[in-house]
């Protein structure tokens, strides 16, 4: 480096520093000045007015109204509520499937001694005191009946009509064949095959 510039960083630094200081601060106000505790004049010859210091005033109270000393209270107004939600129950675990929407017992006919006089026509029912032991069920034209004899497992009863036009659908153990699955109303097909 060269002797004449060693001393321009240096002269650069300190010009920075000046810089920084700023303006000196200004003296601040000072107040009103008390007479010498000596009493003695001030070299003007004019005494200060003497420093005298008032209190605040104090606050009265309106008129009727005597101070306790307790803070006053305040009563909120009670606030009424905009709207109520209403209360939800959580909803009912669904299977996976449909619950099936099964047919009443039937109000008129076909009755049970109907079906089951239509049902002993069957080479599939036995020539045998039978007896109905569930329904018969109905929805729309269709019924379903569940008929049963002593030592024999129970069978199911498929008809479509009333009366004289009562007609055997099908008879069976398993009564969800492909007419039942496809023309019977859904009460008795969910009481046929199960859904």
């Amino acid at each position: 480096m060269f002797p004449r510039t060693r001393f321009i960083p240096l002269a650069v630094g300190v010009l920075l520093l000046s810089a920084a200081c700023g303006s000196p601060p200004e003296a601040l106000p000072t107040g009103p000045t008390m007479p010498p505790a000596s009493g003695a004049m001030p070299a003007s010859g004019v005494a200060p007015p003497p420093l005298v210091v008032t209190p605040p005033p104090v606050a009265t109270p309106p008129t009727g109204v005597t101070p306790t000393g307790v803070m006053p209270t305040y009563t909120y107004p009670t606030r009424t509520p905009v709207a109520t939600l209403p209360t939800t129950t959580p909803p009912a675990t669904t299977s996976p499937t449909a619950t099936p929407s099964y047919a009443p017992r039937c109000t008129g006919q076909p009755t049970g001694a109907q079906v089951v006089a239509l049902a002993k026509k069957s080479p599939a029912v036995p020539d045998k005191n039978v007896a109905v032991l569930g329904g018969p069920f109905c929805s729309g034209t269709w019924s379903f009946t569940v008929i049963g004899m002593t030592g024999a497992e129970p069978l199911s009863v498929v008809t479509t009509g009333s009366g004289t036009t009562l007609t055997l659908v099908t008879v069976g153990t398993d009564v969800c064949n492909p007419t039942v699955k496809t023309q019977a109303p859904a009460g008795i097909r969910a009481l046929a095959c199960g859904y």
